[in-house]
C-alpha cells in the first residue's frame, strides 16, 4: 500500500533527518576545543582503542554549481587549493594523533564532498598514505569514497584501490537531459557507464548509485528511463533521496522552482522508483537506501547490524567517527563536533596544530537514550521507549503517536513501537516525536526539508 494524498498532505512537513540526534541546530554548543579533546579522548580510552575509530574527509571543492545539491562546497577550477588543503587535513589529523597518544586502529575511511576526484590521483594517494602510516589496520576496515562520473578516471580508481578502497558512491541524480539541464549536473550516461565498468575493473567489490526523486521536470516516463539504464549497470547500492528544496539557504534552487513535482506527485515518483527497484531485484533497506541481497548493507540489515551516522546507513557501527576537513562533523558517541566552515578559516586553525572547532555538543544520559531509541527506529522499524523518556514526552507527542496507530502507520504495545511498512515513509516525522531537543527549542527557526 502507498500513503494516502491526506496523509501525505498532513505529513509532508519540515523534520530532520536523524543523520543524528540531536540534530546540529539544537546542539548546545557547550564544548570549546580543550572539551572535545577531552572528549575525545575519553572516548577513545574507554571504547575506541579497542573497537577501532574511522574518518571521514571533507574534500569540498567543486569545478562547478549544481544547484540541487546542499552540501558544504567550493566552486572553482584552480587546482592549485588541492595541497594547502590537504596539508591542513594532516596537520588536524596530527593534532588527533596527539590526543590519541597511541597508534589507533582503522576501521574505515570516507572522501566525502564536494567533488573528491577533483583531487588529482597523485594528491589523494600523498593523503591517504600519509595517514595508514600512522594507523594499524582492523582486520575487516572498509574504504569508500564519492566520484562524479564526469571527472573520475581509471587512474583515480586504481590509485585508490591499490590504498584499500574497494567501495565507490557516484553521484547520478537523474540520466534526463532536460532534467541535468536544470539541476546543473551534466553527465551524459557513456560517462557513468564507463566510470561503473572501470571500478569493476580495479576491484571494487561495491559501487552505489545515488538518485534523486522530486526533481524538477522529473516525470514517470522520465524516471522510468533512467531506471531502465540503471538496470544496464546494475550498481549494488542505490540512495534513492527525496529532493530537499531549501532556496531561503540555496538560491540558485530558485530558478526551477515553477517546474517541480507537487507533494502528491513527489510521492508517487519515490512509489514509482521504488516499485522498480524491487522488480529489478533490489531492497529496501531503510529510508531511502537499496541493496541486492548479496551486498553486505542488505545482510547488516537482516542481522539487526545496520547503523546509521552523518554519511546515512552503513555497516561500520564505530563509535568513533572524526571528521577531517572543512565543515567535516566528528561523532564519538557521547559528543558532537563541527569544523570551521571557510577553507581559509579552518586551514589557518589546522595549520596551527588546532583542533578547527567552530560548535561542539556533550551528550546527555538523555540525550544518549533518545539517540538509541532513533537509531533503532531508524535502522530496525522499532524500538523499545524507555520510560524516563516516555515520562517526559508532551500529552500531545504521545496523542499523535496514538493517532499514528489509527492510521496503521505504526504499533505501540507497552512503550514497543513497530513501525509498519507504510509508517516507514514518515520515520522522520515518527522520530521527531521524541526529540526533546527540539521541543525545548520550538523558537528556533531550523531550516528543515519536507519529510515526504
Amino acid at each position: 500500500m502507498a500513503l494516502s494524498p491526506d496523509l501525505i498532505k498532513k505529513y509532508n512537513q519540515p523534520v530532520p533527518r536523524y543523520t543524528s540526534y540531536p540534530t546540529v541546530p539544537f546542539w548546545e554548543n557547550n564544548l570549546e576545543v580543550a572539551g572535545w579533546e577531552r572528549l575525545v579522548k575519553k572516548a577513545f580510552d574507554d571504547f575506541g582503542s579497542k573497537e577501532g575509530i574511522s574518518l571521514y574527509i571533507h574534500l569540498p571543492f567543486c569545478e562547478s554549481l549544481c544547484t540541487y545539491c546542499g552540501c558544504n562546497k567550493r566552486i572553482t577550477k584552480n587546482h592549485q587549493v588541492e595541497e594547502p588543503y590537504l596539508e591542513a587535513i594532516l596537520r588536524e589529523w596530527e593534532r588527533y594523533l596527539v590526543i590519541l597518544d597511541e597508534t589507533p586502529k582503522l576501521n574505515g575511511i570516507h572522501l566525502g564532498g564536494g567533488t573528491p576526484t577533483f583531487f588529482a590521483p597523485e594528491s589523494l594517494e600523498f593523503l591517504i598514505s600519509k595517514i595508514l602510516k600512522s594507523t594499524e589496520l582492523s582486520s575487516e576496515y572498509e574504504f569508500s569514497f564519492e566520484g562524479h562520473p564526469n571527472n573520475t578516471t581509471y587512474e583515480h580508481l586504481l590509485e585508490l584501490a591499490q590504498l584499500g578502497f574497494d567501495r565507490v558512491s557516484y553521484g547520478i541524480q537523474d540520466f534526463n537531459p532536460e532534467v541535468q539541464k536544470a539541476i546543473h549536473r551534466y553527465q551524459p550516461f557513456e560517462a557513468v557507464e564507463k566510470a561503473t565498468d572501470w571500478a569493476r575493473i580495479s576491484g571494487y567489490s561495491s559501487i552505489n548509485f545515488d538518485l534523486i526523486y522530486g526533481l524538477p521536470y522529473q516525470t514517470k516516463e522520465t524516471l522510468q528511463d533512467t531506471f531502465e539504464k540503471v538496470g544496464q549497470l546494475r550498481p549494488e547500492r542505490i540512495a534513492f533521496y527525496s529532493y530537499a528544496h531549501l532556496p531561503s539557504a540555496f538560491p540558485a534552487q530558485k530558478s526551477y522552482e515553477a517546474h517541480l513535482p507537487n507533494e502528491r506527485e513527489k510521492r508517487e515518483l519515490y512509489e514509482f522508483g521504488k516499485d522498480l527497484l524491487i522488480q529489478m531485484g533490489y531492497e529496501e533497506i531503510g529510508m531511502d537506501h537499496f541493496a541486492l541481497p548479496s551486498d553486505p548493507l542488505y545482510l547488516a540489515k537482516n542481522e539487526g547490524k545496520l547503523h546509521r551516522n552523518f554519511m546515512g546507513y552503513t555497516t561500520l557501527s564505530s563509535k568513533m567517527l572524526l571528521g577531517l576537513g572543512a565543515s567535516s562533523i566528528s561523532d564519538v558517541w557521547i559528543g558532537f563536533a563541527q569544523n570551521e566552515k571557510k577553507v581559509e578559516d579552518y586551514e589557518n586553525l589546522a595549520n596551527q596544530h588546532q583542533i578547527p572547532l567552530i560548535k561542539g555538543h556533550q551528550h546527555s544520559l538523555e540525550d544518549l537514550e533518545i539517540r538509541a531509541l532513533i537509531l533503532d527506529l531508524i535502522c530496525h522499524s522499532s524500538g523499545l521507549i524507555p520510560e524516563s523518556i516516555w515520562e517526559k514526552l508532551p500529552f500531545e507527542n504521545k496523542e499523535r503517536l496514538f493517532e499514528m496507530e489509527g492510521e496503521n502507520l505504526l504499533k505501540l504495545t507497552n512503550r514497543h513501537l513497530q513501525i509498519s511498512e507504510d509508517g516507514m515513509a514518515v520515520v522522520r516525522n515518527i522520530c521527531a516525536l521524541f526529540d526533546l531537543r527540539m521541543e525545548e527549542q520550538r523558537e528556533k527557526k531550523a531550516n528543515f526539508s519536507k519529510a515526504i
